[in-house]
């Protein structure tokens, strides 16, 4: 994996990447460090690289950038997804693409390299996967969501809102992924995104049609 950094304990990385479900030495531990450094890092550089922002302007681009589905593309830019440890039953369920191991995954990397390193590293590791992306974004529209954005473009051009169909529903009650398709006829075109609620299916597959029409 391209993390931008080197382990002096590799044992820490690996337990990063493995899921309870496979051992009890797992990432829970560090993935709740993880969130705190996330955040402060973040935070750390919005408040450097935009001091035109208000208090209440930087909250909002933090709790996007901080926020489970944003964690989800980088930690599938980094195809971490494969290489995860879980146990047969998250690996036959496909876990290894469920968004909220995938997220918290990345959240315990960071941990993990505070621990390492310390903040610094940490703060490092951060930046290598979040400035590409934010060099992607329009800072203006980040705190939207991704299907309001969809919506407000096709408000724009005089095209019908999409249709959201839910494909497919798997997993237990109380841990189901839900598969989301939009549709978007007057473009012809149609993407799917999977989340661990119907919202948060729609809000994937909304971004991978925002995108694509943003090409």
């Amino acid at each position: 994996m391209q993390l931008g950094y080197r382990f002096k304990q590799p044992q820490l990385l690996q337990r990063a990447l493995t899921h309870r479900s496979y051992a009890a030495d797992h990432y829970e531990r560090l993935e709740f460090l993880g969130d705190s450094v996330l955040g402060c890092a973040i935070a750390h550089h919005l408040c450097s690289a935009f001091p035109q922002l208000t208090e209440g302007e930087l909250s909002r681009l933090r709790s996007n950038l901080v926020k489970e589905e944003t964690l989800v593309v980088l930690a599938q830019r980094l195809d971490l997804g494969r290489h995860l440890k879980l146990g047969d039953g998250e690996r036959k369920s496909a876990g290894h693409r469920r968004p909220s191991i995938l997220a918290d995954a990345m959240e315990a990397i960071f941990g993990a390299v505070f621990l390492d390193g310390g903040f610094e590293a940490a703060e490092q590791v951060v930046l290598h996967f979040y400035l590409p992306y934010l060099a992607q974004v329009d800072i203006k529209t980040l705190g939207k969501d991704a299907k309001t954005l969809l919506q407000e473009f096709l408000q724009s051009k005089y095209i019908a809102l999409p249709n959201y169909t839910v494909l497919e529903i798997r997993g237990v009650a109380h841990e189901q992924i839900f598969q989301v398709e939009c549709a978007i006829p007057a473009l012809n075109i149609s993407t799917r995104g999977e989340g661990g609620s119907r919202r948060n299916a729609e809000q994937q597959a909304a971004l991978a049609a925002y995108q694509l029409i943003g090409k």
